[in-house]
């Protein structure tokens, strides 16, 4: 429940620095960027809780 909780914050602290940063500079390639990488985190976060730091059993 920890991991969910600080996962969460972390997660919307991350999408408010960099939609404020997105905002100012206004830069398609950067827009893009930052769009894969908050995807990407989402992505690992959801792996996380699913399956642990030590991800999926074989």
């Amino acid at each position: 429940m920890m991991a969910l909780a600080t996962g969460l914050v972390g997660i919307a602290m991350l999408i408010l620095f960099l939609g404020i940063l997105a905002w100012w500079i206004k830069a398609l390639p950067f827009v893009i960027i930052v769009t894969v990488v908050v995807l990407l985190v989402l992505y690992d976060f959801v792996r996380t809780l699913r399956y642990g730091d030590s991800g999926p059993r074989p």
